[in-house]
């Protein structure tokens, strides 16, 4: 464990699907418990090898044209009423509908939005249909269903070249309970299916994995090629040195994805208010910040283990303190093993900043999942945009491959205005975490092979 005392362009195969992919503004924050809510060099084979899989460029024009196609897109967008705050995602569908329309495909898109109890007006596709057209230069007509006779009339009479929208898959609990029957109503009305929805790619739903049985070919699309290009590429064989930025609130929640990569990487960097069991692990005062006592034990052991693979753990060695998590808080900046009774670690100090900016100046690889501090308050933010700039700076200064995995991390990368210089900034949180963690993603692995 290191506590430092305080002081190529890659190639795209696909092309057109080159655009920086922002995940949904996020509710969670680095340090309070939240609920747990995509070109590469050439790489060795892996299980989740995307050559192994057929895409949308696979398939002939013959294949396509005049053929009535499901496409599993992620319009999961998040709303202030019926207004959309961030389309980012529904931005990242139009590359696949667009080569779709091309090449005189039917197209209907299907997707869930949030977590309704039954139909639910404010959970209706509605507004991402409405975007989705403004996008397309054209009418996106939205289906009152999702499945049933009318759906079908809907797909029975459109032409070659239109897109439709299905309503919220999650109308339905068989949706996520991936019930053959309502699988079988959602696939009658196609001939294929396209999966570009990496961000549920890691759920074996109705709308994700289901319908592979009854729809073939099904084939991914732009976005979920782009994600497992470089998320596989880099943690499989990314160039070395490598290293992980793990953040957020709970070691519960990291635990599988950070042993995951203490095995891949050369060097790890943990933030956020994990930090915190490990600093009590470590036999240090953290006064009242979140701490999960039932892990503190499991942090030892990560420790550990990282010291008998001869791996480096960077944890911060100045932290900012509060007196209560609030805006409005006193604070103070504090070494790591220097937190007084009643004060709450919510950031890293300036010198765990130039610090890490250190530790991370060789690496070649860097894959980021999690903030720093509650970067969502302006005084708890330095932190974490603090390491969104080392990761810009050394991806426009020095070519390395900079990763950003979803969630929290998106969100700042976003907010910092650092979110173009990022090699690739991933659409799907759980998904980017099952699949650093080396888990199977249903969604990808239902498609055909080559």
């Amino acid at each position: 464990i290191v506590q430092l005392n305080p002081q190529t362009q890659i190639k795209m195969k696909f092309v057109n699907s080159a655009l920086f992919f922002l995940a949904a503004a996020s509710t969670a924050t680095a340090f309070v418990p939240a609920p747990q809510v995509g070109v590469r060099a050439p790489v060795a084979p892996s299980n989740f090898e995307l050559e192994a899989k057929k895409s949308i460029e696979d398939l002939s024009d013959d294949e396509l044209k005049g053929k009535k196609v499901l496409v599993r897109c992620d319009v999961n967008v998040p709303l202030d009423g019926k207004k959309i705050t961030d389309d980012t995602r529904i931005r990242a569908s139009i590359p696949t509908i667009e080569y779709l329309k091309s090449k005189g495909a039917i197209v209907t898109v299907c997707s869930h939005l949030g977590r309704p109890d039954g139909p639910e007006d404010k959970f209706s596709l509605g507004p991402a249909a409405e975007r989705m057209g403004e996008l397309l230069g054209e009418d996106v007509k939205l289906a009152p269903d999702c499945i049933g006779d009318e759906v079908k009339a809907m797909v029975d009479g459109a032409k070659e070249g239109d897109v439709l929208m299905l309503e919220n898959t999650r109308f339905y609990k068989e949706e996520t309970k991936n019930e053959e029957s309502f699988v079988e109503k959602l696939a009658a009305p196609f001939d294929l299916f396209v999966n570009d929805a990496f961000g549920t790619a890691h759920r074996a739903h109705a709308s994700t994995e289901g319908v592979t049985k009854f729809l073939s070919p099904a084939v991914s699309g732009y976005l979920l090629a782009k994600e497992l290009e470089y998320l596989d590429g880099a943690i499989t064989s990314g160039e070395k040195p490598m290293a992980a930025i793990v953040g957020g609130s709970k070691v519960s929640s990291k635990i599988t994805v950070l042993e995951a990569l203490l095995e891949k990487c050369d060097k790890i960097i943990i933030g956020g208010g994990m930090v915190f069991t490990f600093l009590k692990a470590k036999g240090l005062n953290v006064g009242t910040s979140l701490v999960e006592d039932d892990f503190v034990d499991t942090a030892k052991a990560v420790m550990e283990k990282a010291e008998k693979l001869g791996k480096t753990i960077l944890l911060p060695s100045e932290i900012i303190i509060a007196d209560e998590f609030s805006a409005d808080a006193n604070t103070q900046t504090v070494s790591a093993d220097a937190i007084p009774d009643g004060w709450m670690g919510l950031d890293n100090g300036p010198n765990t900043t130039e610090e890490q900016k250190e530790y991370l100046s060789d690496c070649k690889t860097v894959i980021m999942n999690g903030p720093m501090g509650v970067f969502e308050i302006e005084k708890f933010a330095k932190g974490t945009f603090g390491i969104v700039d080392i990761l810009a700076d050394l991806t426009k200064e020095k070519g390395a491959v900079t990763i950003i995995g979803g969630g929290d991390s998106v969100a700042a990368c976003e907010q910092s205005g650092r979110a173009g210089d990022m090699s690739h900034i991933s659409t799907g949180g759980g998904a980017s975490l099952e699949l650093m963690e080396g888990k199977v993603l249903p969604g990808v692995a239902a498609l055909a092979d080559k």
